[in-house]
């Protein structure tokens, strides 16, 4: 039994499909399938059921996935803690953020990390929350930041920052008149969000829960947009409205673009900084925090 078989079959169960764990994992699918069926040879237990199409865990395959897991995070410690025996400030730090954060928070937090930490290199991704979850659980991300609520066993999540959501409109639009926007008023108009499998669209209709209907208490169509920027181009050329978190508008077109706030109560998300416990270099999540509070100070949130 390797390591390397264990994150092929902890890569396997968490795509169930051997072409894409093989992807993933960087090498043949014949090699991952071989190295599978050598791991439930040895072990005398199928891990797996196969079908034609499809691969499921079988329940006791599901116990040792479960373990597997476990084995690979504190694996990943070992490597850690010879890491953090040089200098905590000086390896790469591998962060990720949900795709509504990073491209606006990074480059005002890279210049405040490299100077508390005299230039640590970071490994950025952005991604999904339900992507990133597991990535910072089998050592793949040393820390993520997300939006509220996180929860994730053996996960310490510290509260960094709150910002409000603001609406974004085209030039000529009728609401830049107002000094503020209601969120009724947004089931008034073509509402442009992100889409399935984002986060903040789902604070946005949690915050606003009119716009899952129209005036006429009809089911509201609404257009789904792949990122904010994509999103921000479509108001701009008057397809409709949108919802953007506050650090989404500090550059935005003010020849085609116009914002208005919410009135109270303002909806608003909290975003967290999230790092597994036993990560053995605390001085960088502190430097990390630390720098993301600065980030805040210049995005004037």
């Amino acid at each position: 039994m390797t390591l390397t078989e264990l994150k092929y079959i902890v890569m396997l169960a968490d795509e169930q499909h051997f072409g894409r764990a093989a992807n993933n994992c960087n090498v043949s699918q014949p090699t991952l399938s071989v190295a599978v069926k050598k791991l439930e040879e040895e072990l005398g237990a199928a891990i797996f059921e196969r079908s034609k199409n499809s691969v499921y865990i079988t329940p006791l395959g599901s116990q040792i996935i479960q373990q597997a897991k476990r084995v690979l995070e504190q694996a990943n410690v070992i490597k850690e803690l010879a890491a953090s025996g040089k200098n905590q400030l000086t390896s790469p730090l591998k962060v990720g953020a949900i795709y509504t954060i990073a491209p606006y928070l990074f480059p005002h937090l890279i210049p405040s990390l490299h100077s508390l930490t005299e230039g640590m290199p970071l490994m950025i991704e952005e991604n999904l929350t339900e992507n990133l979850r597991p990535k910072l659980r089998n050592g793949e991300l040393d820390a993520i930041i997300v939006a509220l609520p996180f929860k994730e066993p053996d996960v310490v999540t510290q509260s960094i920052y709150e910002e409000e959501f603001v609406v974004l409109m085209p030039k000529d639009h009728p609401w830049t008149k107002l000094e503020a926007i209601h969120t009724d008023q947004l089931s008034t108009d073509n509402l442009l969000v992100l889409g399935k499998g984002h986060c903040f669209s789902d604070q946005v209709m949690e915050a606003c829960p009119i716009l899952n209907e129209d005036e006429y208490g009809n089911a509201r169509t609404i257009v789904n947009g792949s990122s904010l920027e994509t999103i921000r181009y479509m108001v701009a050329s008057g397809l409709g409205v949108t919802v953007l978190p506050k650090s989404a508008v500090t550059h935005i077109d003010n020849t085609l673009l116009e914002v208005r706030p919410f009135t109270a109560p303002v909806p608003r998300r909290t975003v967290a900084l999230a790092w597994r416990v036993s990560f053995p270099r605390p001085k960088a999540i502190e430097a990390l925090s630390q720098s993301i509070k600065y980030a805040c100070q210049k995005l004037s949130l």
